[in-house]
């Protein structure tokens, strides 16, 4: 098949790279010239390329060489920790400060507490058990004032 001029400028471009690369010494890459711009076939530009590359040459990549230390004495890869639930933390200390507040901090506490527990199951977080305890411990603040409640009440209303 008869080469056209795109053609020949195409491999024309490949020796320019062939010699910018350092491929072809300068005489060599002057003949080739002569003899791409002189062709008259496909045939004939594909001899004077043929042993050069025609497009990008992949390169090595870089691959991180292995230690030659056993793994006994490598460090320990630690996992990274797992983060304690924050809400799990504040419902724990509501729940510890309802003797010193008469139980003010109750209801946050079990807030708290509920909101922390259904976070931990979505998230995977730690802290299941700080919550649970501050769950028990405002619900005994809740109990505990409902009773001195009721008992109030009942006195109240027998001594009528």
């Amino acid at each position: 098949m008869r080469a056209s001029h795109a053609d020949r400028e195409r491999t024309v471009d490949v020796l320019k790279a062939g010699f910018a690369e350092g491929r072809l010494q300068q005489p060599e890459y002057e003949q080739r010239l002569t003899r791409a711009y002189k062709a008259q076939t496909h045939a004939e530009l594909q001899m004077l390329v043929a042993d050069l590359p025609q497009g990008p040459v992949p390169q090595a990549q870089f691959v991180p060489q292995r230690p030659m230390v056993p793994a006994t004495f490598m460090p320990m890869q630690m996992p990274m920790p797992v983060p304690t639930n924050s809400s799990a933390t504040g419902a724990l200390v509501c729940g510890i400060m309802t003797p010193v507040t008469w139980g003010l901090t109750a209801i946050p506490a079990v807030i708290l507490g509920h909101k922390a527990r259904a976070e931990i199951r979505r998230s995977g977080e730690r802290g299941d058990g700080q919550a649970l305890t501050g769950l028990i411990l405002g619900w005994l603040a809740i109990g505990g004032w409902a009773l001195f409640l009721l008992v109030f009440i009942l006195s109240a209303a027998v001594n009528l």
